[in-house]
């Protein structure tokens, strides 16, 4: 895959761009690669070209990945502006709780539907997902689609206002750690140390609701990537995303390592054997 410069917009050309309509909603969703599939769903301010070098990382290591605008320009560099209003939208929004502990945002319903669409047409033994920031917590909430089978939280941020809270409602939590012990799944988190908006008391809120099925790391403030595009330069000023803006595309360095690990999680519970 050609490098390609985090500092263009990014025409996503090597997607197919797919108009899905489910539970009567349409949303555009960019699709590449094959083999079973992969929802890829962007962090704040929308599906941006670190997102999208995340996304081709998961279609070139043999998965279909799927990739829903939720959000913002589709492989847009925001500018401060334009993404500030991108997130204010985003947090009045029917579609998004952004401040709501104990509740699941709608949007997950539709997202849901999307892991069942999604393996329909790719097969195999089920869908992995992977929600950064103000999606983290999606896949959690998709692990009640039954064929939701590996979920990646990376940096989850809401609610925004509560720190110790976890965005999906009591009893689908329940749920969900009902389905993770009954069949031996996993849910895979990861955060920077110093994260604003994802403290340590959000992974020990998720600790507490999901026990061991709960796989929390956490990296050192000083494996993250300093050169940011403008919106996070001005509105998210400590060390976030991990397999995106911040992460260092260099051998040896912790979020590469994230990375690795989140596509052999991906392979682990995706891969025709475990099926």
């Amino acid at each position: 895959m050609p490098n390609r410069p985090m500092t263009q917009d990014d025409p996503l050309e090597d997607f197919e761009r797919r108009q899905i309509t489910l539970d009567g909603a349409g949303k555009t969703v960019h699709v590449g690669g094959g083999g079973p599939a992969v929802i890829v769903m962007a962090e704040m301010p929308g599906i941006s070209p670190h997102v999208a070098r995340f996304a081709r990382w998961v279609r070139d290591a043999g998965f279909t990945v799927y990739m829903p605008s939720l959000f913002g320009r589709d492989g847009a560099i925001a500018s401060a502006e334009e993404g500030a209003a991108v997130f204010q939208r985003a947090c009045v929004s029917a579609e998004f709780r952004a401040m709501a502990a104990n509740q699941s945002s709608p949007v997950t319903q539709w997202l849901r539907a999307l892991a069942r669409f999604a393996h329909g047409e790719c097969g195999g033994p089920g869908v992995g997902a992977i929600g950064m920031c103000f999606t983290g917590n999606f896949a959690l909430t998709m692990m009640l689609e039954p064929s939701m089978l590996a979920p990646v939280l990376s940096q989850p941020s809401l609610p925004l206002n509560d720190p110790a809270g976890i965005e999906i409602a009591p009893e689908e939590v329940k749920a969900v750690r009902e389905r993770l012990e009954r069949e031996d799944l996993t849910v895979l988190a990861y955060r920077f140390e110093g994260d604003k908006f994802c403290m340590a008391q959000r992974f020990a809120a998720y600790r507490e609701a999901l026990g061991d099925r709960f796989i929390g790391r956490v990296l050192p403030d000083s494996a993250a990537n300093r050169d940011v595009p403008p919106f996070f330069r001005n509105f998210v000023t400590t060390p976030h995303s991990v397999v995106t803006v911040h992460l260092i595309d260099e051998a040896g360095q912790p979020t590469i390592a994230a990375r690795d690990e989140i596509l052999a999680f991906f392979r682990q519970r995706l891969s025709p054997a475990s099926g």
